[in-house]
């Protein structure tokens, strides 16, 4: 009889077990649900607003220096460390095979094409993508957006689309600027480490580098923008609980755009590799 009630035991706990696992699989479908079709929703909106007057430049001139002031220095510190790992990186395993003279070509289209868009973006993701997040979301639990709406005016047109605005421009000239930071570092170390002289390398860099490389990749980090400055805004603009509502908002932006910046950096390059550089 024991060992009939453990194993009934046993069973119960399973059951509740596999009820909690369902209610949470249900509860996070739901989110995600709800996630998407606030952002489809919010995005209509920027779409249909950001064609009528009036539109707040000196706001999106403001966020463009906001964005551009809290990132630049940790965009340069990250673009040098990166420019720099890949020479190393590239020099020292091209070397087993006779081919080290191939890493300025190398390391300028990896920087161009994929590593200075990704880098930069999930970099203000993080900076900026949790900056918008907070700063949204204590508008909103402060009752600030209601106030903005008493007053007449819409919510999107003065907190939403500057930001989207400033961030889709300040970001692809952030990417410009990691680029160029992330080949004086690879330049620095083929000099020093792999005894590649810097008039070689930027001639080789120069040579294999052309115009679409440049804009492909600027055109990654506007998507990327995009997506962060939208998800950041939708979550700020859905803030609840206080004080800690607006910290697990910050953590939760950062994560989804991260995850939005990876998966459509997949499909962007896949597009670009059939459209762009197919002749190539």
């Amino acid at each position: 009889m024991e060992q009939v009630g453990l194993i009934s035991k046993k069973i119960f706990s399973m059951r509740l077990a596999l009820n909690e696992l369902h209610k949470n699989i249900g509860k996070k479908i739901f989110e995600i649900i709800h996630f998407c079709g606030g952002l489809g929703i919010l995005i209509k909106q920027v779409l249909d607003e950001i064609k009528t007057k009036p539109f707040y430049f000196k706001l999106v001139l403001d966020q463009i220096y906001q964005i551009g002031n809290r990132s630049i220095l940790l965009v340069a510190v990250t673009g040098l460390a990166t420019g720099s790992v890949m020479a190393l990186q590239f020099g020292f395993g091209l070397e087993k095979f006779g081919g080290k003279m191939y890493v300025p070509k190398l390391v300028a289209l990896t920087i161009s094409r994929e590593m200075g868009p990704v880098f930069a973006s999930l970099l203000v993701a993080g900076r900026i993508g949790s900056g918008i997040a907070s700063e949204v979301g204590s508008m909103k639990v402060t009752q600030q957006i209601d106030a903005i709406r008493a007053l007449g005016t819409s919510p999107i047109k003065k907190i939403v689309i500057p930001r989207l605005v400033a961030s889709m421009i300040a970001l692809p000239l952030l990417t410009l600027f990691a680029d160029y930071i992330a080949m004086l570092g690879a330049m620095a170390v083929s000099a020093l480490e792999l005894n590649i002289s810097a008039s070689y390398f930027l001639s080789k860099a120069v040579d294999t580098l052309t115009m679409a490389d440049l804009l492909t990749g600027m055109a990654k980090t506007g998507v990327f923008a995009f997506f962060i400055a939208m998800v950041a805004c939708w979550k700020g603009l859905n803030t609840q609980g206080g004080t800690q509502g607006v910290g697990n908002t910050t953590t939760w932006v950062v994560v989804t755009s991260s995850i939005f910046i990876m998966i459509s950096d997949f499909f962007l390059t896949k597009l670009f590799i059939v459209t762009v550089f197919s002749g190539t």
